[in-house]
């Protein structure tokens, strides 16, 4: 049995004793740590941690974390990590005046995406995205969700699918697949929409379904992409054959896509920059959890969502990069924290929780990730030398993570 301890720990943050599945109300302000503290891992698992004086003697591998904190990783539950090509020109059409809108409407945006991505092959398509992930998990990400959704045709929306499969295999950290076949509605079908939703309907879901491609189902629920009723439509037949939803909602308009994803039973609705009184209480008395993508925010120059008031009213907030070309081209998630903070009003403890157990929550992966506690995958990052969890979001430009540690060993960028 091959032993890793980490000892002399400046602060062990996210501890757990007694198991959680998600934090909310005055639980997402506590934040639980062991200050001076060792941990210990067996083979690719947790199997102790305390106080120094209750430190072991010996382990096959010993690091020193002297002046720096050991966190679990981020769990990232919301990336679109496959796609072709950035799209800087866009980056500067925004600068220039155009807006998110204006540019989809001239054939950019999400189209554009997918124009490149069906020129590419599987291969390169899968090394990009490797190095993508590769940059991800240097930065601290222990687990992740990619979606699909630059495709917007059959073979290329499989071709995604099966990149991200792959991933699956050569991953360190887990993966979730999410099918979003209904991104956008692509040119050739402009003109009679309801053709493209029969093709994600009776032709994409069930060759995902077949070939297992995918544990969730997404639909762009917003103004100029789905409406909730075509939104509805589409979850509903992705229920029959056995992927989860969880959508895209509220991000350019107040557009229903919270009523519908919580009356389909969404895992969760993401970005909800446009919501108010009646979708927070909605949420409140529903399972559907909100995640909330500053970084998109901070991109575009868009209203970030309304936090705070979502925190007050006690329900569990989510933090991911929503790493893609257009409108959130970062995945690193100490940044987001960074956002969350400066931007949203989180404190640093909230913000830690919506981008770890929470993050977990939203991937279903919270009985093995999100927090330090005995049993739990050892997936971990040490700090650089660092005195609180408040410099993490406080250092916004600088990142936290100097040894990720994955599985238990020591991990390093191939």
């Amino acid at each position: 049995m091959a032993t890793l301890l980490i000892r002399n720990i400046g602060l062990l943050v996210q501890t757990e004793k007694r198991r959680r599945s998600v934090v909310k109300g005055e639980d997402i302000r506590q934040l639980p740590t062991v200050s001076e503290a060792f941990l210990l891992i067996e083979n690719d698992r947790i199997a102790a941690f305390g106080p120094m004086e209750r430190c072991p003697e010996r382990a096959d591998t010993v690091l020193d974390a002297t002046g720096r904190m050991v966190f679990p990783s981020w769990c990232d539950a919301h990336t679109h990590l496959v796609f072709a090509a950035p799209r800087d020109e866009e980056f500067v059409d925004r600068i220039r005046g155009l807006l998110y809108e204006e540019i989809a409407q001239r054939g950019g945006g999400i189209l554009n995406s997918a124009r490149r991505l069906r020129q590419m092959s599987e291969e390169a398509l899968l090394e990009s995205a490797w190095q993508r992930l590769c940059e991800v998990i240097a930065q601290g990400t222990g687990a992740i969700e990619i979606k699909s959704g630059y495709g917007l045709s059959v073979e290329s929306e499989l071709k995604m699918l099966r990149v991200i499969r792959r991933l699956k295999v050569l991953s360190p950290i887990p993966i979730k697949a999410t099918f979003l076949g209904a991104h956008a509605v692509p040119e050739e079908y402009r003109t009679r929409r309801n053709d493209y939703i029969d093709l994600v309907i009776h032709q994409m879901l069930p060759r995902v379904a077949e070939e297992g491609l995918a544990e969730y189902c997404d639909v762009f629920c917003d103004r100029g992409f789905f409406t909730p009723a075509e939104t509805e439509r589409i979850l509903q037949a992705a229920w029959k054959y056995g992927l989860k939803p969880r959508i895209h909602a509220n991000e350019l308009a107040n557009s229903g896509g919270v009523q519908v994803g919580v009356a389909n039973g969404a895992l969760s609705v993401d970005h909800l920059e446009c919501v108010g009184p009646e979708e927070i209480a909605l949420l409140r008395d529903s399972a559907t959890l909100p995640t909330l993508l500053p970084g998109c925010a901070f991109f575009l120059g868009i209203p970030y969502a309304p936090a705070r008031e979502m925190l007050n009213a006690g329900l569990p907030v989510v933090l991911a990069s929503d790493y893609n070309p257009g409108s959130a081209p970062s995945g690193r998630m100490s940044f987001v924290v960074s956002l969350a903070c400066i931007q949203m009003k989180m404190l640093p403890e909230e913000a830690i929780n919506a981008a770890t157990l929470n993050g977990a929550r939203a991937l279903e992966l919270e009985a093995d990730y999100g927090s330090i506690a005995v049993g739990k995958k050892a997936n971990l990052f040490i700090t650089r030398p660092m005195t609180s969890v408040a410099q993490v979001p406080y250092f916004f430009g600088t990142d936290p993570v100097e040894t990720v540690i994955l599985n238990g060993r020591v991990w390093k960028k191939p």
